[in-house]
This record gives C-alpha cells, sequence and structure tokens, in this order.
C-alpha cells in the first residue's frame, strides 16, 4: 500500500537498558518500564543502552552519586572507603564518548530519571557535609546526549506517567522524525514550506506566538541560504514543541478548523461540533471527543489542504494519546 502523508516508518528511540528489562542496574536488578515496553513498543523501534556497564563498572556494583558543582560535577562511589577521592566520570565518559555518534539516527530517547548518570533533570548533586545542593544536577551521560543532539526529544520514564506530558513526547517525537525524512533529507525551500503547511494546526495549538515566527522563518524576508533557513526552522520548531498544548489553545485551534467546515456542514451539525469543543474547553470531555466529530465531517466535505493536516492525526491514532489529555 502507498504510504500517505501521514504516515511514517516507525521511528527509532534510544532507551536506558534497565528500563528495558536487562539487568544492568548497580543491585544487578532492572526497572522495566510497562509503559515503554508494553505500549510505546508497539510503535517505537528502541535502541538501548546502559553507559556504566558500557564503560566497564560491572553489575551487580557500588553505587555512585554527583558530587560537587552542579553544573559540572564529578562522579565517585557513595562509600568513602571504596571511593579513595577518585573521580569516576572520565571512565563512564570513555565508555559512552564513541557511542553518542551511533545516536545520530535516533529520534528521541528515554531515559533513567534519578541516575547520576542518565538522570536528565533534579538529579542529586552532593556536597562536602554529606547534603545535596539545592540546586540539582544531570546525569553524565544524559548532559552528554543533550548537548550532542540538543535539538533530540528526551524525556525521562517517570515522567511519561503524566498523560499530558507523554502525548507531548510522542508528538514531539513525529514531528522530528517527520522534519528528517521530509525536509533534511532532501533539503529545499519546497520541502520546509511543505512540512510548514502541515503543521500549521499543531503548532496552532501549541504556541500561537511561535507559529507566527516560523512562518516568518518560512517567508525568509531576509533572504537567507537554504540551510540557514531549516537550521532556523528546526531550532524555532524544538521551542514551539517544547510544552504541552493547553486546553485554550486546542479550543482555538478546534475552532479555527470549524471555519473549513462552514460552507459544506448544516448549521445545527456545526452547532454540535462548538458545544463539544465546549466542553472540551471545561475539561468535561477529552480532545479525543471534539476532534472526532470535527473528522468525520472533514472526511466527508473537508478539502485536500485540511484533510493533510497533521494535527488531526500527529502520530498513529491507535495509540490513544487524546483519549487522555
Amino acid at each position: 500500500m502507498t504510504q500517505t502523508k501521514l504516515e511514517v516508518a516507525q521511528p527509532k528511540v534510544g532507551l536506558s537498558a534497565c528500563l528495558a528489562g536487562f539487568e544492568v542496574r548497580y543491585d544487578g536488578q532492572h526497572k522495566r518500564s510497562s509503559l515503554c515496553l508494553n505500549e510505546l513498543a508497539e510503535h517505537f523501534s528502541f535502541q538501548t543502552f546502559c553507559p556504566e556497564v558500557a564503560a566497564g563498572f560491572g553489575t551487580p556494583r557500588p553505587t555512585m552519586r554527583l558530587v560537587g558543582d552542579p553544573s559540572n560535577p564529578d562522579l565517585r562511589y557513595t562509600s568513602e572507603v571504596i571511593a579513595m577521592d577518585r573521580d569516576l566520570g572520565e571512565q563512564l565518559r570513555e565508555g559512552f564518548v564513541d557511542k553518542l555518534e551511533e545516536f545520530s539516527d535516533l529520534d528521541g530517547y528515554i531515559l533513567m530519571k534519578n541516575s547520576p548518570s542518565c538522570g536528565m533533570e533534579r538529579v542529586k548533586v552532593y556536597q562536602s557535609n554529606g547534603h545535596p545542593s539545592q540546586t540539582p544536577g544531570r546525569g553524565l551521560f544524559a548532559a552528554a546526549l543533550m548537548e550532542r543532539y540538543p535539538l533530540l526529544p528526551v524525556e525521562e520514564e517517570g515522567r511519561l506517567h503524566d498523560a499530558k506530558l507523554y502525548e507531548n513526547f510522542v508528538l514531539r517525537v513525529y514531528a522530528y522524525r517527520n522534519f528528517r525524512s521530509e525536509v533534511l533529507d532532501n533539503p529545499s525551500m519546497k520541502a520546509i514550506i511543505a512540512f510548514h503547511s502541515s503543521y500549521k494546526y499543531v503548532l496552532m495549538a501549541q504556541s500561537p506566538s511561535q507559529y507566527k515566527k516560523l512562518g516568518n522563518i518560512v517567508a525568509n524576508h531576509q533572504q537567507l541560504d537554504t540551510e540557514e533557513v531549516i537550521k532556523r526552522y528546526q531550532l524555532a520548531l524544538t521551542d514551539a514543541l517544547a510544552k504541552p498544548a493547553g486546553r485554550g489553545n486546542h479550543t482555538n485551534t478546534l475552532e479555527h478548523i470549524l471555519g473549513y467546515l462552514k460552507k459544506s456542514t448544516s448549521g445545527e451539525a456545526r452547532q454540535s461540533i462548538k458545544e463539544t469543543i465546549h466542553k472540551y474547553r471545561l475539561g468535561e470531555i477529552p480532545l479525543v471527543v471534539p476532534l472526532t466529530l470535527l473528522k468525520h465531517y472533514i472526511d466527508q466535505h473537508g478539502d485536500a489542504y485540511i484533510r493533510t493536516q497533521r494535527y488531526l492525526q500527529p502520530y498513529p491514532e491507535s495509540m490513544q494519546l487524546r483519549n487522555r489529555i
């Protein structure tokens, strides 16, 4: 079957090995994530990695923690008897530095929270008094990954149990994947204009101000070369998708889409959709309800432009993420 515009190849996502069920933690156990393996594995192709094992620390192993400057911490064994004032950070980095280059084809990464190697945020950094700093840090591998790929969608597994953060991460992964395949693989102004057009209502829901900024970049009033336009666009796109969209922005977007049915759908049907959108805004029903109604009439009466808007299906419908927000 020919692939439609809304269908893309399965995203490839990095995953902390312990979350995949591998017994690689310090205590020889795992932190198997049912969310990743039972839900996301149906849609993502996972590439697993444990930086501590790759660095040769062994399993099981003594516990480690970050110490010193939260912005540039050392890695040491938790036990002072074992530590002997030795920084383990260099050994850890040597274990993953070459591996980082192999992650260039990833569309996202899911990390283990609180880990001194993989924690994305809020990782404790201990001081000489034995207490953690009030300023939290980031795991050494996570920091290196995010520095090497600053636009890559990265999230901690623990945060994905929040429905809004979960939906937003999946949205970012598919947008990243689409941008790579549709723009970066064959860069041209035509490609970026087509991408921006298909993501119009996704961007409107995420951030109206960023949507306008992205539109100005595409218009290219400064007459920059294509490579620079694409670079600026992807950076602004990442900013636009960084946070979950609120009910207000979703409501505004739904009403804009409803406008496409003004001439083709009865006033009674449009009023029914308006009432459903209002119920969504009040938090009485999830986003999927007004969206399903809209899609029903768009399938019957919508033109080609509105049918190809990715807001209607930014990721596989079978994921049912809009049932939860």
